[in-house]
C-alpha cells in the first residue's frame, strides 16, 4: 500500500485529526493512537454495536493504542522515544498546550528532524483568537456559512455535517502528504498549522462572487446554488418523497422545458433571482403530478441532473454504493464506511479492527 513504513503518533480526538490519520491508515501506515488515561473522548459518545461506540470505530479503525500521560515525565519520556522512530504527528490540541507539555514542534524537530507535525486548531497558531475553544458550529457562523444556509424561514438551518471539521482533515492529509514527498529531496520535516476558521473560508470561492466584486453579502435565496435557480433546488412528489434537481447547465434546462413544452421559459433560467419563479412554479406541478419513480424515470429519460433526496439507511442501501462495494462488514456483521481514496495499484485494505484502549501498550520501550 502507499503509505507502508509510515508511522504515525496520533495524538487527535473527535473528527479533524482522526479522518486524517484514518486515511493514512487506510492506505498502510502504522497509527499509533495516544490516548490519555480515560481514553478518547469518543470512546465514550454516542451509540455502540460492539465492544466500540460507532463514533470511535468509524474514526480509529486500522490503529493501535497506547495510553499515555504525557503530564507524568516517565510517560513523556516514553512519548519522545516514539517520537525517535515516527514520521508524522498529528495533534489538535489547542495552542500553546504542545509546548507546556514539551511535545511541541521545537522539540521533536529537534530529536527528530525528519518529523512532519500537523497541529489542527480552530484559529490556527497565532492570531488573537488563537486559544479560544471553538467546534464546527461557532466556526460555521463565524465564518459566514451558517448565515448562508437557511431555512424556508429565513434562519440559519443546523447543518448536517460540521464540514470543517472533515475540511481540515483534508487539508491537513493534503499538507502531511506534500511535507513527506519534499522530505524525500530536503531530508527535512516540516510544521503543518492547519486553521479550521481558514478551511472553511477557502471552501466558499464559488460562493464569494458578490462579497469579493461588490463587498456586499449575496442574497441566498437569489443566487445560483442557494435558492435563486429552478433547476438547484429540491422539489415534493406526489407520492410524499422529494427529489433534487441539480444541474444547472442549458442542455438539461432546455431537455426538462422542452419536453414539457414550454422552452419559451427557458431564457429565465440564464442568471438566478426571482424571475425564475415561474420556472419554479412549473416544476413543482410536473412534480406534484406524479410520483418520485415516475419523476426520475422521465429525468433519466431525459438524461437530466437529478437525485432522489434519501434517507442514510436509504443511502447505504444505494444501487451505486453496493456496486462499487463502498459500505465494509466486519466479523461481527457490522457496517463501515470506506475509504473513497481508490488506487488502481496498490489500493487501500483498510483493517475493521477498532483497537481497545491500550491494546499496544507494548510499543512503548
Amino acid at each position: 500500500m502507499k503509505l507502508a513504513g509510515i508511522r504515525v503518533l496520533d495524538l487527535s480526538s473527535f473528527i479533524p485529526g482522526p479522518y486524517l490519520t484514518l486515511a493514512m491508515a487506510d492506505h498502510g501506515a502504522e497509527v499509533i493512537k495516544v490516548e490519555a488515561p480515560g481514553g478518547d473522548h469518543t470512546r465514550h459518545i454516542g451509540l455502540s454495536d460492539g465492544p466500540d461506540t460507532v463514533y470511535f470505530r468509524a474514526f480509529n479503525r486500522g490503529k493501535k493504542s497506547v495510553v499515555l500521560n504525557l503530564k507524568d515525565e516517565a510517560d513523556r519520556a516514553a512519548f519522545l522515544a516514539l517520537v525517535d522512530t515516527a514520521d508524522v504527528v498529528v495533534e489538535s490540541s489547542r495552542p500553546g498546550v504542545a509546548a507546556r507539555l514539551g511535545i511541541d514542534y521545537a522539540t521533536l524537530s529537534a530529536r527528530n528532524p525528519r518529523i512532519v507535525y500537523c497541529a489542527i486548531s480552530a484559529f490556527g497558531q497565532d492570531g488573537p483568537l488563537a486559544r479560544r475553544p471553538a467546534h464546527d458550529l461557532a466556526l460555521e457562523a463565524m465564518t459566514g456559512v451558517l448565515g448562508a444556509t437557511l431555512g424556508a424561514d429565513g434562519k440559519p438551518a443546523m447543518p448536517g455535517i460540521p464540514v470543517s471539521d472533515y475540511l481540515s482533515a483534508l487539508q491537513g492529509l493534503s499538507g502531511v502528504l506534500m511535507a513527506l514527498l519534499a522530505r524525500e529531496r530536503t531530508g527535512r520535516g516540516d510544521f503543518i498549522d492547519i486553521a479550521m476558521q481558514e478551511t472553511l473560508l477557502s471552501a466558499t470561492s464559488n460562493v464569494m462572487g458578490p462579497t469579493l466584486a461588490e463587498g456586499r453579502q449575496p442574497n441566498v435565496a437569489h443566487e445560483r446554488t442557494t435558492g435563486g435557480g429552478a433547476f438547484y433546488r429540491w422539489y415534493a412528489c406526489g407520492d410524499g418523497r422529494m427529489l433534487a434537481i441539480a444541474g444547472q447547465e442549458k442542455k438539461f434546462i432546455e431537455a426538462l422545458l422542452g419536453h414539457l413544452g414550454r422552452i419559451d421559459l427557458a431564457p429565465l433560467c440564464n442568471e438566478p433571482g426571482p424571475h425564475q419563479q415561474p420556472v419554479v412554479d412549473l416544476l413543482a406541478q410536473t412534480f406534484a403530478a406524479m410520483t418520485l419513480d415516475e419523476a426520475g424515470a422521465l429525468l433519466d429519460r431525459l438524461d437530466v441532473c437529478w437525485g432522489p433526496v434519501k434517507t442514510y439507511p436509504e443511502a447505504l442501501d444505494d444501487e451505486q454504493v453496493k456496486a462499487r462495494g463502498f459500505i465494509l462488514t466486519d466479523q461481527l456483521g457490522r457496517r463501515h464506511i470506506g475509504t473513497p481514496i481508490r488506487f488502481a495499484h496498490e489500493p487501500a485494505r483498510p483493517s475493521l479492527h477498532a483497537p481497545a484502549l491500550g491494546e499496544h501498550q507494548d510499543l512503548i520501550a
